[in-house]
């Protein structure tokens, strides 16, 4: 073969442009297929040998996304070198950019799908979430990606966005003064998301001395119910502003203080070791901590001291003190410890002489 005959082929391609096209899309072709059999036969036996979590769904979402970009990429490097006449050297490029922006976007929504909402489901199983904020978080996600997704297409087709941001800023406006409450209970709720204030399951006081079970934590409001089992729907902007003790944090235990007077006869070391023996007696308190007695104050008629103990319930609180206050005064009894009353010694100076 000569040498004129060897370079033949490429003379004929410089005379015909839609040939070096072809031949950009041909080599783009081969390169997509040299990374699809990389992916086929590397990374996903890397990935299977990994200790990290979801990776093998992660290179199946993006192996067909990465194969079909380098492909449009091929397309877009053939148009921008010989540009089409118009008014396609336009049309086609945005066609191609398009097509690769909606190609991600899916990819982006998939392993939303994959990492973000099995996150939020075991949230709502563990109670942290209600099912209402579970739905509104993955469908405003889902949202905001396709929309990010269009606002990037309308950019490329060359669409001017000036008009639909200031149409969109007075229907923000018109809607948030249309619906203020609606709105603050909305952020309030997503506060108390945020904060961890309280999850659905512990036993929460208001500053107002409501005191009850977190049932659910939903869009606008909470329920809580009640130790009389009343159902109390509170506005989340009512409690994101509210003090909110909670019983069942940090740790789900709750401590319940029962003060007791002794006369002053009393053995101090007895009293003492008979209060804990009825405690641990107790199947529903718990022995870590560990149950104490101490003593407070000199009384007028008695010792005063203070039982201090732990249970894993907080609604048990009311029905183990009526149990304990019982079962120390059943033992005091048989013991001998006498729980004195008050007394008072009135003394009567002056006055006419006795009889």
């Amino acid at each position: 073969m000569s040498f004129e005959q060897f370079f033949a082929p490429f003379q004929i391609m410089r005379e015909h442009p839609l040939l070096q096209q072809l031949a950009v899309v041909i080599v783009y072709a081969l390169l997509a297929k040299l990374a699809d059999l990389f992916i086929d036969r590397v990374v996903k036996r890397v990935a299977e040998h990994t200790s990290i979590k979801h990776d093998e769904q992660v290179v199946a979402i993006l192996h067909r996304p990465i194969f079909w970009s380098i492909l449009i990429f091929g397309l877009l490097h053939a148009l921008l070198l010989y540009p089409p006449p118009v008014p396609y050297q336009t049309i086609l490029p945005a066609v191609v950019k398009s097509l690769l922006i909606v190609l991600w976007l899916v990819a982006a929504v998939r392993v939303f799908n994959l990492f973000v909402q099995e996150g939020l489901v075991r949230m709502l199983e563990q109670g942290k979430i209600g099912s209402e904020l579970f739905l509104l978080v993955k469908n405003l996600v889902r949202v905001v990606i396709i929309l990010l997704g269009a606002f990037w297409v309308m950019t490329v087709w060359n669409i001017n966005l000036t008009p639909l941001f200031a149409s969109a800023g007075i229907a923000g406006i018109a809607v948030a003064l249309a619906a203020k409450d609606t709105l603050a209970n909305f952020f309030g709720g997503i506060s108390i998301f945020a904060d961890k204030t309280f999850k659905v399951g512990d036993y929460i006081i208001m500053d107002n001395g409501q005191r009850g079970e977190v049932v659910e934590v939903g869009i606008r409001s909470t329920r809580i119910k009640t130790r009389d089992d009343v159902l109390i729907t509170i506005p989340n902007s009512i409690l994101s502003n509210s003090k909110i003790i909670n019983e069942s944090a940090p740790m789900p235990r709750y401590r319940i203080r029962i003060p007791v007077g002794v006369a002053y006869e009393s053995d101090l070391e007895m009293v003492e070791a008979t209060l804990l023996e009825v405690v641990n007696s107790n199947p529903q308190v718990i022995s870590d901590p560990a149950p104490r007695v101490r003593y407070r104050a000199f009384g007028d008629s008695s010792i005063n001291l203070e039982l201090m103990l732990w249970i894993d319930d907080p609604s048990l609180k009311g029905q183990e003190t009526h149990r304990l206050i019982k079962a120390i005064h059943r033992t005091f009894g048989e013991r001998g410890i006498t729980i004195p009353f008050p007394q008072r010694d009135v003394h009567l100076k002056g006055g006419p002489p006795p009889a």
